[in-house]
């Protein structure tokens, strides 16, 4: 009766507490206000995650809450509901959903034009673009969802439209079916969300890569600047939305750790403290993350365990995969551990039951249960800025509030009710009684094993009779439990039993299977809550170490610079070959090089009957890279290579065991202005900073040929579409420059293009073009147009044609970037010649070696060699196309490409003549320090072993305790090269 009453007065409460004071009245009498008072008592409360009253009372009126505490007056009119030995919690805040919010509809069509202009007009000009999309006006509350959301806990979801760059705003709204959509909408504009990802409602084709997304958000803010101080005569209604959300919450969908810091990177260049969705990694680069300072949205999909009991598809699971299945739990706790805060989304899981369960997980892998409730609802709160109105039961917060047996994240609590703005939600009625645990029964001389688990109200049964588990069905209902079970060789069994209040009994009469009917008890054991916590005890996670990086040949701990002396070389200095000679480095750098040199203090290294060279540098790769082409347009000199490094690349390993210290990262050959190249050092274990060869001069990538005017797999909608077009562009692109830098240096306000700045570089000599070529035409072309515009193009690539003009490349003072013997892999390609390098070499042009090519790359010392063979090459000039003459090409050779005293100490120790098919790299090393061993590598390859039996049988075990499993999949890498685009 109590109960009917309360629901009576709460719906009288909710039906009048929603209608405005000034709408009309057309149906009816107009009713009073109710309000009336609800005070739980008795309970335990978590007013905030670290504020918690015993025996306290909270009292709520009108959905909001007026006091809490142990001392609490409670007025005539209130509702008294004694809570005595349950807990009251704050509801849930879920920052990042897409909860009832539409998506737009795939974009139609196809086919092989792509889509380069905008689809809209008075926007931005980029369809992806769509910062004016409100969440509110794409909205439609889902009663359902909602259901499920708040049997999860939740109360309040921040949702948003997931498609787009920039998505627009969000809204705030509380999970509260009986409220209108006025009253639940606490926020119809609750942040401003931006992700890396291009919308599905358009085809347009820019941007195509992560890197071509990230400088059309740089781009997008250096518009708004412009556009606010009202240098557009034109209205942008794309503009004035960034401009007028700009106070809002600023949330950036990034999903990986790297990602996080890529979206830190554009917040810090404008001044922006973003709050970032995370990937659920971070432990691999804690103190990076540390550093970005920002709040982060954590998704809480650990990766079930793969299924390797096939031993053939357990191979080809990569070991950073098995580390992270490993690791990924351990995530929250270490974010926790260095201070770094974090929301907990439902985001990546497929249904709000999964939540407990991996909080659940979490917390056995180490995260307080204070932290992760906070992460629940003081950290969302604060996020959005709504800390007065939910996430704590302060007084004047909203009524949301969660009604529990007990401490919320153990296995044996249930939740009973979960309150919307002081709208009552049952989950699980709080007058079912909760028989969960394990029984002892006792039938007819025999005891049977009984364990109850499952929901308090829907228990599943298990029963045993020694080791045998026996078939078991239950259903419970009003306090009455049937059991059915079945014993081989026996029979069926049948019992009726009544729960008996406030015991550990439950008392019943069974059903034999002849037929006779006999009384029966159920003696408690082990409650669920006791079975729980030794369940937690007995699971205690063994954790595989981090290594740097964090993948198979990983180091444990990162390389650290050392002193050598490396005695009795054969010297391959750059310039001349020396014979038992010493190399004594400090420092990271080559200190001293001659005969009989004392060590100091550094480690002595015999290098009797062994060869000492600088560090092969590759002038054209496209390994440790996460996007190779941004073909969006037919230029994209704003894009970085630099935004893009992937340090976990092995073929940064396979490099350095190759001999390669240092290469060029060039952006790939779908455009005839391509990308800002990035020159790496080879750091293995470093992060994506930590590779980028410091202070290194500024590079882009030009292309011409076939791949530019899409010969084989572009669209008949892009210009250029032939060679001359690819001519036209240069000449546009750069007279648009020229007029660019005399408007900047005429001191008139200007529009600030990324774009337009790196082609003026160009212009005053401040960036060198490195150009992918082949045909002799084109090559001329190119060197032509760089003449009227008075600059010099730095290096023709491939150039498999420059034999024919290797003169006037000489007297433009271009080098040449070429492979040993490639020909004949495609039609611009018929005229290759193995002789290219030597004739090239012969006319006095600077001459490099190179890969393009994650396989060749790590052979570059014998495809050096060729150029003795094709061309007679002596031994130090072949040598020279893989040190000394890419460092020149790179504008470095001031301190790397040769063994010199002063310059870095980038080298590499071989076991045999560098040009030999038989020598192995037994040491490289990048200034100073060993980032290859060749002994190491043989301990490593064990370790590698060790750890992945380790880690199967870590998952061969999970199965067996019946956890969830997934099928592997083979890992693939896709190649990207120049010419397999």
């Amino acid at each position: 009766m109590k109960i009917k009453l309360l629901a009576l007065l709460l719906f009288i409460s909710s039906a009048s507490l929603f209608a405005q004071d000034y709408f009309p009245i057309n149906d009816g009498v107009k009713a009073k206000k109710n309000n009336n008072y609800t005070a739980f008592t008795n309970a335990k409360i978590y007013v905030t995650p670290t504020e918690v009253i015993n025996n306290g009372t909270l009292l709520i009126q009108n959905g909001k809450v007026v006091q809490v505490g142990k001392s609490v007056s409670i007025p005539k009119n209130a509702v008294v509901e004694d809570l005595n030995g349950k807990s009251i919690y704050p509801s849930f805040i879920d920052v990042f959903s897409g909860f009832g919010v539409k998506l737009p509809k795939e974009a139609s069509g196809g086919g092989r034009s792509a889509q380069y202009g905008p689809s809209r007009e008075g926007f931005y000009w980029n369809d992806h673009i769509m910062p004016e999309n409100d969440a509110i006006n794409s909205f439609s509350y889902d009663a359902k969802e909602a259901k499920e959301l708040r049997n999860a806990g939740f109360g309040a979801i921040n949702a948003h439209i997931e498609d787009g760059i920039a998505r627009g705003t969000g809204l705030l709204v509380a999970l509260n079916d009986e409220a209108s959509e006025a009253q639940r909408i606490l926020s119809d504009k609750s942040a401003q969300y931006f992700s890396f990802e291009k919308s599905q409602a358009s085809r347009q084709s820019y941007p195509g890569s992560l890197m071509g997304a990230m400088a059309l958000m740089r781009q997008v803010y250096y518009d708004m600047d412009w556009y606010s101080k009202g240098n557009v005569d034109t209205k942008d209604r794309s503009l004035e939305a960034l401009i007028a959300n700009k106070g809002l919450t600023q949330i950036y969908a990034a999903g990986d750790n790297g990602n996080v810091l890529r979206a830190d990177k554009i917040g810090d260049l404008f001044g922006i403290q973003y709050t970032i969705l995370a990937g659920g990694d971070e432990y691999e680069r804690i103190d990076d993350i540390k550093a970005t300072n920002a709040k982060l949205i954590l998704p809480l999909n650990f990766p079930d365990a793969f299924d390797v009991s096939n031993p053939y598809e357990a191979k080809y699971i990569a070991l950073k995969d098995m580390r992270h299945w490993n690791l990924a739990p351990s995530n929250p706790k270490v974010l926790a551990d260095n201070g770094v805060e974090f929301s907990i989304t439902l985001h990546g899981l497929k249904s709000p039951k999964e939540l407990k369960e991996k909080i659940m997980k979490a917390i056995t892998y180490g995260l307080s249960e204070t932290k992760a409730l906070e992460a629940l609802t003081t950290v969302p709160a604060q996020i959005l800025g709504k800390s007065g109105e939910i996430g704590t039961l302060k007084a004047g917060s909203q009524a949301n509030f969660l009604i529990t047996s007990g401490a919320i994240f153990d296995k044996g609590t249930t939740l009973y009710e979960n309150w919307v703005q002081g709208t009552k939600n049952v989950i699980e009625s709080m007058d079912v009684i909760d028989i969960r645990g394990d029984y002892d029964l006792a039938v007819n001389g025999t005891t049977y094993k009984v364990s109850l688990t499952g929901d308090a109200s829907k228990p599943k049964a298990e029963i045993k009779k020694g080791d045998e588990t026996l078939e078991a069905k239950i259903d419970y209902s009003s306090d009455w439990l049937n059991i059915s079970f079945s014993e081989d060789n026996v029979g069926s069994y049948r019992m009726v039993a009544h729960i008996i209040p406030d015991t550990q009994t439950i008392k019943g009469n069974v059903v034999l299977p002849n037929g006779d009917e006999t009384s029966a008890t159920m003696t408690q054991t082990s409650s669920f809550d006791e079975k729980s916590e030794n369940d937690d005890d007995a699971e205690k996670p063994e954790l595989i170490a981090l290594t740097y990086p964090n993948v198979g040949y990983g180091y444990k701990e990162k390389p650290q610079q050392e002193d050598f002396l490396f005695k009795n070389a054969t010297v391959w200095t750059g310039e001349s070959i020396l014979e038992n000679t010493d190399v004594l480095i400090k420092k990271g750098k080559i200190a001293k090089v001659g005969k009989d040199l004392r060590a100091g203090g550094a480690t002595v290294v015999d290098a009797t009957g062994k060869h000492l060279t600088a560090g092969i540098i590759d002038e054209h790769t496209h390994i440790a890279a996460l996007a190779i082409n941004e073909g969006g347009h037919n230029s994209s000199a704003e894009v970085h290579m630099e935004d893009v490094v992937d340090p976990k690349d092995m073929d940064i390993y396979r490099n350095l065991a190759g001999g390669v210290t240092t290469a060029q990262l060039l952006h790939g050959s779908a455009n005839p202005i391509g990308g800002q190249s990035a020159i790496l050092r080879f750091k293995w274990g470093e992060n994506a900073e930590g590779l980028i060869f410091e202070n290194s001069p500024k590079f882009i990538k030009f292309a011409l040929g076939e791949n530019v005017k899409q010969s084989n797999w572009g669209s008949y909608s892009r210009f250029p579409q032939t060679r001359m077009g690819v001519e036209q562009v240069y000449t546009d692109y750069f007279q648009r420059a020229k007029e660019y830098d005399e408007k900047k240096k005429s001191g008139e306000p200007y529009r600030y293009d990324e774009e337009m700045e790196t082609l003026v570089e160009i212009l005053n000599g401040e960036r060198f073009i490195s150009c992918h070529s082949y045909v002799q035409s084109e090559i001329n072309m190119m060197m032509k147009v760089a003449e009227k515009f008075d600059f010099r193009v730095n290096t023709f690539t491939h150039i498999l044609e420059g034999y024919k003009v290797a003169d006037k490349m000489a007297e433009h003072g271009v080098g040449g970037g070429t492979f040993s013997d490639w020909w004949a892999y495609k039609y611009e390609v018929n005229d290759a010649i193995p002789y290219n390098a030597a004739i090239m070499t012969s006319q006095g042009v600077t001459v490099a070696i190179n890969s393009d090519d994650a396989e060749m790359s790590r052979r570059l010392n014998q495809e050096a060699a060729k150029t003795v063979k094709y061309g007679g090459m002596s031994e130090i000039e072949a040598w020279k196309t893989v040190t000394l003459n890419p460092a020149k090409l790179l504008h470095l050779d001031d301190r790397v490409g040769s063994i010199e005293e002063g310059k870095d100490a980038d080298v590499v120790l071989w076991s045999d003549h560098p040009l030999s098919v038989y020598a192995k790299a037994e040491k490289t090393l990048v200034e100073g320090t060993v980032y290859f061993d060749l002994e190491k590598d043989k301990m490593m390859r064990e370790s590698v072993k060790k750890e992945r039996n380790k880690l199967i049988g870590m998952m061969l075990n999970e199965k067996k305790k019946g956890g969830k499993t997934r099928t592997p999949v083979q890992n693939k890498k896709e190649r990207f090269e120049c010419d397999t685009l």
